[in-house]
């Protein structure tokens, strides 16, 4: 069953161009189910780009999914046009009084500066707040996660050396949760970042169990025992070339970034990579919208 999106939003054209079934509203209209409603709060600078990540994801699995994307208020993008954000995104304030089955929070590429200093940070929190109430299962991803870690449960951050770039093998500690149904006991999953959070961190809050860990990039996957609340501080919903455009932003920027780690062929960046996640990729958000969000959310509208 397929995700029910706009039909001029960019990401419906790529999704059907790879096969991807997607639905119309009219269509949707005609089907006797109560659709899915997730909203995605999308904190990423190029939010075409996170919306196609992540709507691919969510377009693998027997449910309808009615999406909702969700912007900043409090925040003017420098890097998506104002066009794109007044046809296809609304605020928290225009929803806050609504309920939704599952809200999945970006990253954003602010985790250098204090959570505190992030100019939309009192709205984020607010939204949050909400999602404890008014949403069945949250999803955070990577700074997403940490800003949901901090402000939930007081997780401190730090920072790093050096960026932490590259695709990365994690095995399961054993913890018990749906979310990891049909995982292998060791895989490979993206990270990029700055900033970290330890695992014993999360452990003494006393809700948060870690799920998936990697001796080199530390935790991918953590979430209470009730599923409302899901963290995955690192990125498979990435594309196969995500990290080298990474790569070679920054390289352009002239930053000191390495060469993402165990992602190109021989580690050369002219080589080109592969996706090597993309099954788990998949599998996190199925479990995720199964056991998380439909299993429990209640059928009433």
């Amino acid at each position: 069953m397929p995700v029910t999106m706009p039909y001029d939003l960019p990401a419906r054209a790529i999704l059907e161009s790879e096969q991807i079934f997607v639905m119309s509203e009219e269509r949707a209209g005609h089907q006797d189910i109560r659709p899915m409603r997730i909203a995605i709060v999308n904190l990423m600078p190029v939010k075409v780009a996170a919306e196609t990540q992540l709507l691919r994801l969510l377009s693998n699995t027997p449910l309808q999914i009615e999406i909702t994307l969700l912007h900043m208020a409090s925040h003017v993008s420098r890097t998506t046009s104002a066009e794109h954000l007044d046809a296809f995104y609304t605020t928290f304030d225009e929803v806050r009084d609504q309920h939704f089955d599952g809200v999945i929070i970006t990253g954003a590429p602010v985790e250098r500066l204090d959570f505190e200093e992030v100019d939309y940070w009192p709205e984020l929190t607010r939204l949050l707040d909400w999602t404890r109430t008014n949403v069945q299962s949250t999803l955070h991803v990577c700074w997403g996660a940490q800003a949901a870690l901090y402000h939930h449960y007081g997780v401190q951050k730090y920072e790093m050396d050096q960026k932490l770039s590259g695709v990365y093998t994690h095995r399961l500690t054993g913890a018990i949760s749906p979310i990891t149904t049909g995982f292998d006991d060791q895989f490979v999953a993206p990270h990029s970042r700055y900033t970290d959070m330890h695992a014993a961190d999360i452990e003494a809050s006393g809700d948060v169990d870690v799920l998936a860990v990697s001796d080199e990039a530390g935790v991918l996957l953590a979430a209470t025992a009730d599923g409302r609340q899901i963290f995955v501080p690192g990125h498979l919903e990435y594309d196969a070339d995500t990290l080298a455009r990474e790569y070679r932003r920054d390289r352009k920027k002239g930053l000191p970034v390495p060469v993402p780690a165990h992602y190109f062929p021989g580690d050369d960046p002219d080589q080109v990579p592969l996706n090597l996640w993309r099954g788990h990729g998949h599998l996190l958000f199925a479990n995720w919208l199964n056991y998380c969000v439909y299993q429990e959310t209640p059928y009433a509208p």
